[in-house]
Protein backbone atom coordinates (compact mmCIF):
# COMPACT_ATOMS: atom_id res chain seq x y z
CA UNK A 1 0.00 0.00 0.00
CA UNK A 2 1.31 3.64 -1.19
CA UNK A 3 -0.19 6.03 0.35
CA UNK A 4 0.16 9.82 1.98
CA UNK A 5 0.19 9.04 5.41
CA UNK A 6 1.32 8.65 8.68
CA UNK A 7 -0.33 6.19 11.15
CA UNK A 8 -3.46 4.68 9.70
CA UNK A 9 -5.22 5.37 12.65
CA UNK A 10 -5.03 9.11 12.56
CA UNK A 11 -6.38 9.60 8.74
CA UNK A 12 -9.36 10.93 9.79
CA UNK A 13 -8.08 13.54 12.43
CA UNK A 14 -5.07 14.49 10.22
CA UNK A 15 -7.29 15.15 7.25
CA UNK A 16 -9.30 17.25 9.21
CA UNK A 17 -6.89 19.51 10.20
CA UNK A 18 -5.96 19.71 6.68
CA UNK A 19 -9.50 21.05 5.43
CA UNK A 20 -9.36 23.19 8.35
CA UNK A 21 -6.13 25.09 7.47
CA UNK A 22 -7.01 24.62 3.71
CA UNK A 23 -10.96 26.47 4.04
CA UNK A 24 -10.91 29.61 6.42
CA UNK A 25 -14.65 30.06 5.76
CA UNK A 26 -15.05 26.61 7.71
CA UNK A 27 -15.33 25.40 11.06
CA UNK A 28 -13.74 22.30 12.30
CA UNK A 29 -14.89 20.52 15.45
CA UNK A 30 -11.75 18.22 15.74
CA UNK A 31 -13.30 16.34 19.32
CA UNK A 32 -17.18 15.37 17.25
CA UNK A 33 -15.64 15.36 14.26
CA UNK A 34 -18.06 17.51 12.45
CA UNK A 35 -17.42 20.40 9.44
CA UNK A 36 -19.48 23.72 9.53
CA UNK A 37 -19.69 27.40 8.37
CA UNK A 38 -17.45 29.70 10.16
CA UNK A 39 -19.99 31.81 10.12
CA UNK A 40 -23.56 31.37 12.58
CA UNK A 41 -26.61 30.22 11.04
CA UNK A 42 -28.48 33.02 10.25
CA UNK A 43 -31.78 33.55 12.29
CA UNK A 44 -34.67 31.85 10.39
CA UNK A 45 -32.83 30.08 7.96
CA UNK A 46 -33.34 26.09 7.78
CA UNK A 47 -29.79 24.28 8.89
CA UNK A 48 -29.15 21.07 6.31
CA UNK A 49 -26.59 18.90 8.09
CA UNK A 50 -25.27 15.20 6.09
CA UNK A 51 -22.64 13.16 7.20
CA UNK A 52 -21.62 9.56 6.68
CA UNK A 53 -18.36 7.96 6.70
CA UNK A 54 -15.08 9.38 5.50
CA UNK A 55 -13.21 8.35 1.68
CA UNK A 56 -16.29 9.87 -0.19
CA UNK A 57 -14.60 13.15 -0.44
CA UNK A 58 -15.72 15.77 -1.22
CA UNK A 59 -18.85 13.98 0.45
CA UNK A 60 -20.40 15.34 2.67
CA UNK A 61 -17.71 17.78 4.25
CA UNK A 62 -16.69 19.31 1.38
CA UNK A 63 -20.08 20.04 0.27
CA UNK A 64 -20.40 22.20 3.42
CA UNK A 65 -20.57 26.28 2.61
CA UNK A 66 -23.04 28.61 1.22
CA UNK A 67 -25.98 27.23 -1.04
CA UNK A 68 -25.28 23.58 0.52
CA UNK A 69 -24.96 22.04 3.66
CA UNK A 70 -24.56 23.62 7.27
CA UNK A 71 -22.66 20.83 8.57
CA UNK A 72 -21.55 17.79 8.01
CA UNK A 73 -20.75 14.39 10.62
CA UNK A 74 -17.98 12.64 9.54
CA UNK A 75 -17.49 8.95 10.70
CA UNK A 76 -14.11 7.16 10.30
CA UNK A 77 -13.62 5.52 6.79
CA UNK A 78 -16.57 3.95 5.52
CA UNK A 79 -18.12 4.05 8.87
CA UNK A 80 -21.74 5.98 10.04
CA UNK A 81 -20.93 8.91 12.61
CA UNK A 82 -21.90 8.49 15.66
CA UNK A 83 -25.49 9.67 17.01
CA UNK A 84 -23.43 11.99 19.33
CA UNK A 85 -21.51 13.26 16.48
CA UNK A 86 -24.52 14.09 14.33
CA UNK A 87 -26.05 15.85 17.51
CA UNK A 88 -23.01 18.10 17.90
CA UNK A 89 -24.13 19.20 14.20
CA UNK A 90 -27.09 19.84 14.34
CA UNK A 91 -26.82 21.42 17.79
CA UNK A 92 -23.79 23.53 15.97
CA UNK A 93 -26.10 25.17 13.09
CA UNK A 94 -29.36 25.29 14.37
CA UNK A 95 -30.68 29.06 14.60
CA UNK A 96 -34.21 27.93 15.53
CA UNK A 97 -36.06 27.38 12.25
CA UNK A 98 -35.25 23.79 12.07
CA UNK A 99 -32.54 20.83 11.04
CA UNK A 100 -33.34 19.21 7.78
CA UNK A 101 -30.66 15.68 7.90
CA UNK A 102 -29.98 14.08 4.85
CA UNK A 103 -29.32 10.74 4.87
CA UNK A 104 -28.15 8.30 2.57
CA UNK A 105 -29.78 4.75 3.18
CA UNK A 106 -27.09 2.27 4.79
CA UNK A 107 -28.30 0.96 7.79
CA UNK A 108 -25.81 2.52 10.22
CA UNK A 109 -26.22 6.13 9.04
CA UNK A 110 -30.09 5.79 8.96
CA UNK A 111 -30.61 4.48 12.69
CA UNK A 112 -27.48 6.76 14.11
CA UNK A 113 -29.40 9.61 12.34
CA UNK A 114 -32.91 8.92 13.70
CA UNK A 115 -31.23 8.53 17.17
CA UNK A 116 -29.84 11.75 17.08
CA UNK A 117 -33.16 13.33 15.58
CA UNK A 118 -34.51 12.08 18.59
CA UNK A 119 -32.24 13.34 20.95
CA UNK A 120 -32.29 16.94 19.38
CA UNK A 121 -36.17 17.30 19.64
CA UNK A 122 -35.58 16.44 23.42
CA UNK A 123 -34.16 19.53 23.69
CA UNK A 124 -36.64 21.31 21.23
CA UNK A 125 -35.13 21.28 18.27
CA UNK A 126 -36.89 20.81 15.07
CA UNK A 127 -35.49 18.06 12.97
CA UNK A 128 -37.25 16.57 9.69
CA UNK A 129 -35.25 13.61 7.56
CA UNK A 130 -34.95 12.76 3.77
CA UNK A 131 -32.88 9.18 3.07
CA UNK A 132 -31.46 8.79 -0.06
CA UNK A 133 -31.56 5.48 -1.63
CA UNK A 134 -31.14 5.72 -5.33
CA UNK A 135 -28.67 2.77 -6.05
CA UNK A 136 -30.69 0.82 -9.07
CA UNK A 137 -27.84 -1.85 -8.59
CA UNK A 138 -29.20 -3.43 -5.96
CA UNK A 139 -32.13 -5.80 -6.46
CA UNK A 140 -32.15 -8.39 -3.43
CA UNK A 141 -29.41 -7.15 -0.94
CA UNK A 142 -27.86 -8.74 2.15
CA UNK A 143 -25.80 -5.28 2.47
CA UNK A 144 -28.55 -3.07 2.91
CA UNK A 145 -32.33 -2.30 3.44
CA UNK A 146 -33.01 -1.49 0.62
CA UNK A 147 -31.23 0.50 -2.48
CA UNK A 148 -28.34 2.35 -0.86
CA UNK A 149 -28.02 5.84 -1.14
CA UNK A 150 -25.10 7.36 -3.60
CA UNK A 151 -24.91 9.95 -6.60
CA UNK A 152 -28.54 11.60 -5.84
CA UNK A 153 -27.05 12.55 -2.61
CA UNK A 154 -24.88 15.52 -4.03
CA UNK A 155 -27.28 16.51 -6.24
CA UNK A 156 -30.00 16.63 -3.37
CA UNK A 157 -27.74 18.98 -0.91
CA UNK A 158 -27.28 21.46 -4.28
CA UNK A 159 -31.07 22.20 -4.88
CA UNK A 160 -32.42 22.09 -1.32
CA UNK A 161 -29.44 23.93 -0.25
CA UNK A 162 -30.42 26.63 -2.35
CA UNK A 163 -34.05 26.74 -1.30
CA UNK A 164 -32.79 26.75 2.25
CA UNK A 165 -30.14 29.77 1.81
CA UNK A 166 -33.64 31.31 0.25
CA UNK A 167 -35.30 31.21 3.90
CA UNK A 168 -38.38 28.84 2.61
CA UNK A 169 -39.25 26.92 5.75
CA UNK A 170 -38.64 23.51 7.33
CA UNK A 171 -41.69 22.17 5.77
CA UNK A 172 -40.84 23.33 1.84
CA UNK A 173 -37.12 22.16 2.68
CA UNK A 174 -38.33 18.78 3.44
CA UNK A 175 -40.95 18.29 0.80
CA UNK A 176 -38.40 19.69 -1.84
CA UNK A 177 -36.15 17.19 -0.55
CA UNK A 178 -38.35 14.04 -0.59
CA UNK A 179 -38.76 15.09 -4.61
CA UNK A 180 -35.25 15.21 -5.59
CA UNK A 181 -34.42 11.90 -3.78
CA UNK A 182 -37.68 10.13 -5.55
CA UNK A 183 -36.14 11.39 -8.98
CA UNK A 184 -32.77 10.30 -8.63
CA UNK A 185 -31.16 6.69 -9.73
CA UNK A 186 -27.97 5.87 -9.74
CA UNK A 187 -25.49 2.93 -11.50
CA UNK A 188 -21.90 2.40 -10.76
CA UNK A 189 -19.32 0.07 -12.56
CA UNK A 190 -15.69 -0.66 -10.68
CA UNK A 191 -12.78 -1.43 -12.64
CA UNK A 192 -10.78 -2.43 -9.03
CA UNK A 193 -11.17 -2.51 -5.69
CA UNK A 194 -10.28 0.33 -2.92
CA UNK A 195 -7.85 -0.45 -0.11
CA UNK A 196 -8.88 1.41 3.30
CA UNK A 197 -5.53 2.86 4.85
CA UNK A 198 -6.19 1.02 8.51
CA UNK A 199 -6.64 -2.43 6.40
CA UNK A 200 -3.24 -1.78 4.07
CA UNK A 201 -5.10 -4.29 1.25
CA UNK A 202 -7.61 -4.39 -1.45
CA UNK A 203 -11.19 -4.59 0.27
CA UNK A 204 -12.12 -7.39 -2.66
CA UNK A 205 -10.11 -9.50 -5.40
CA UNK A 206 -10.86 -7.99 -8.71
CA UNK A 207 -8.87 -9.66 -11.74
CA UNK A 208 -7.51 -7.39 -14.38
CA UNK A 209 -9.57 -8.74 -17.01
CA UNK A 210 -13.07 -8.25 -14.79
CA UNK A 211 -15.11 -5.24 -13.47
CA UNK A 212 -17.56 -5.42 -10.93
CA UNK A 213 -21.30 -4.14 -12.32
CA UNK A 214 -23.51 -1.93 -9.88
CA UNK A 215 -20.84 -1.75 -7.18
CA UNK A 216 -21.37 0.21 -3.94
CA UNK A 217 -19.60 3.07 -2.82
CA UNK A 218 -18.14 0.89 0.12
CA UNK A 219 -16.86 -2.18 -2.21
CA UNK A 220 -20.23 -3.74 -1.95
CA UNK A 221 -20.86 -6.67 -4.62
CA UNK A 222 -22.59 -5.45 -7.61
CA UNK A 223 -25.36 -7.38 -9.88
CA UNK A 224 -22.33 -8.97 -11.59
CA UNK A 225 -19.22 -9.54 -12.37
CA UNK A 226 -18.13 -9.21 -15.79
CA UNK A 227 -15.38 -9.42 -18.26
CA UNK A 228 -13.97 -5.85 -18.49
CA UNK A 229 -15.53 -4.16 -21.49
CA UNK A 230 -14.89 -1.50 -23.81
CA UNK A 231 -16.52 2.53 -22.38
CA UNK A 232 -19.21 2.10 -25.05
CA UNK A 233 -20.32 -1.47 -23.68
CA UNK A 234 -19.86 0.01 -19.79
CA UNK A 235 -21.96 3.08 -20.78
CA UNK A 236 -24.50 0.76 -21.77
CA UNK A 237 -24.67 -1.40 -18.95
CA UNK A 238 -24.74 1.97 -16.65
CA UNK A 239 -27.61 3.76 -18.95
CA UNK A 240 -29.54 0.65 -19.61
CA UNK A 241 -30.63 0.18 -15.88
CA UNK A 242 -31.30 3.84 -14.75
CA UNK A 243 -33.64 4.02 -17.63
CA UNK A 244 -35.33 0.77 -17.10
CA UNK A 245 -36.38 1.77 -13.37
CA UNK A 246 -37.49 5.06 -14.32
CA UNK A 247 -40.23 2.96 -16.68
CA UNK A 248 -42.17 6.27 -17.88
CA UNK A 249 -40.01 8.61 -20.29
CA UNK A 250 -37.32 11.03 -18.43
CA UNK A 251 -37.52 14.27 -19.95
CA UNK A 252 -35.53 17.43 -18.54
CA UNK A 253 -33.03 16.06 -16.14
CA UNK A 254 -29.60 16.36 -14.37
CA UNK A 255 -26.40 13.87 -14.55
CA UNK A 256 -23.87 13.66 -12.84
CA UNK A 257 -21.11 11.39 -13.77
CA UNK A 258 -18.87 10.92 -10.86
CA UNK A 259 -15.40 9.16 -10.85
CA UNK A 260 -14.99 6.84 -7.39
CA UNK A 261 -11.21 8.16 -6.74
CA UNK A 262 -9.14 6.12 -9.15
CA UNK A 263 -10.02 7.13 -12.16
CA UNK A 264 -8.88 10.44 -14.45
CA UNK A 265 -10.81 12.77 -15.87
CA UNK A 266 -9.93 12.10 -19.22
CA UNK A 267 -11.59 8.50 -18.96
CA UNK A 268 -14.36 10.01 -17.03
CA UNK A 269 -14.97 12.72 -20.45
CA UNK A 270 -14.09 10.02 -22.42
CA UNK A 271 -17.24 7.52 -20.81
CA UNK A 272 -19.64 10.71 -21.03
CA UNK A 273 -19.18 10.81 -24.65
CA UNK A 274 -20.65 7.21 -24.67
CA UNK A 275 -23.25 7.81 -22.21
CA UNK A 276 -24.87 10.98 -23.72
CA UNK A 277 -26.16 10.01 -27.25
CA UNK A 278 -27.65 6.56 -24.95
CA UNK A 279 -29.70 9.17 -22.84
CA UNK A 280 -30.78 11.19 -25.98
CA UNK A 281 -31.77 7.92 -27.55
CA UNK A 282 -33.71 6.82 -24.28
CA UNK A 283 -35.69 10.26 -24.24
CA UNK A 284 -33.66 11.71 -21.01
CA UNK A 285 -33.29 15.68 -21.90
CA UNK A 286 -29.87 16.51 -20.19
CA UNK A 287 -30.21 20.23 -18.93
CA UNK A 288 -27.46 20.50 -16.61
CA UNK A 289 -23.90 17.87 -16.63
CA UNK A 290 -21.50 17.67 -13.77
CA UNK A 291 -18.65 15.51 -14.41
CA UNK A 292 -15.82 15.05 -12.11
CA UNK A 293 -14.96 13.54 -8.26
CA UNK A 294 -18.29 14.12 -6.26
CA UNK A 295 -18.55 10.88 -4.61
CA UNK A 296 -15.67 8.56 -4.27
CA UNK A 297 -14.30 5.26 -2.80
CA UNK A 298 -10.94 6.13 -1.34
CA UNK A 299 -8.78 5.05 -4.60
CA UNK A 300 -11.21 3.02 -6.17
CA UNK A 301 -11.45 2.86 -10.69
CA UNK A 302 -14.23 3.55 -11.54
CA UNK A 303 -17.11 5.91 -11.95
CA UNK A 304 -21.10 6.34 -11.23
CA UNK A 305 -23.89 7.38 -13.38
CA UNK A 306 -26.76 9.68 -11.42
CA UNK A 307 -29.55 11.06 -13.23
CA UNK A 308 -32.07 12.97 -11.63
CA UNK A 309 -35.84 14.06 -13.11
CA UNK A 310 -35.68 17.75 -13.11
CA UNK A 311 -38.69 20.64 -13.24
CA UNK A 312 -37.78 24.29 -13.92
CA UNK A 313 -37.75 25.43 -10.55
CA UNK A 314 -34.95 22.40 -9.28
CA UNK A 315 -33.13 23.82 -12.93
CA UNK A 316 -33.44 27.36 -11.05
CA UNK A 317 -31.96 25.87 -7.13
CA UNK A 318 -29.46 23.69 -9.23
CA UNK A 319 -27.96 27.27 -11.03
CA UNK A 320 -27.94 29.30 -7.86
CA UNK A 321 -25.06 30.38 -6.37
CA UNK A 322 -22.58 28.02 -4.49
CA UNK A 323 -19.55 28.36 -2.55
CA UNK A 324 -18.26 25.19 -1.29
CA UNK A 325 -14.43 23.51 -1.41
CA UNK A 326 -16.02 20.70 -3.68
CA UNK A 327 -18.23 23.07 -5.11
CA UNK A 328 -18.73 26.57 -6.49
CA UNK A 329 -20.62 28.58 -9.03
CA UNK A 330 -22.28 31.86 -9.34
CA UNK A 331 -20.60 33.68 -6.53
Amino acid sequence: MKKFVNDPADVLAEALRGIEAAYPQLRVDAENRVISRAEPTRAGKVALVSGGGSGHEPLHGGFVGRGMLDAAAAGEVFTSPTPDQVLAATQAVDSGAGVLHIVKNYTGDVLNFEMAAELAAAEGVQVEAVVVADDVAVQDSTWTAGRRGTGTTVVLEKIVGALAEEGADLAAVAALARLVSAAGRSMGVALTSCTVPAAGRPTFELPDDEMEVGVGIHGEPGRSRVKLASAHEIAKLMVDPIVHDFGDPVGPAIVLLSGLGGTPLIEQYLLYGEIAPLLADAGVDVQRVLIGDYITSLDMAGASLTVVKADDEMLRLWDAPVVTPGLRWGA
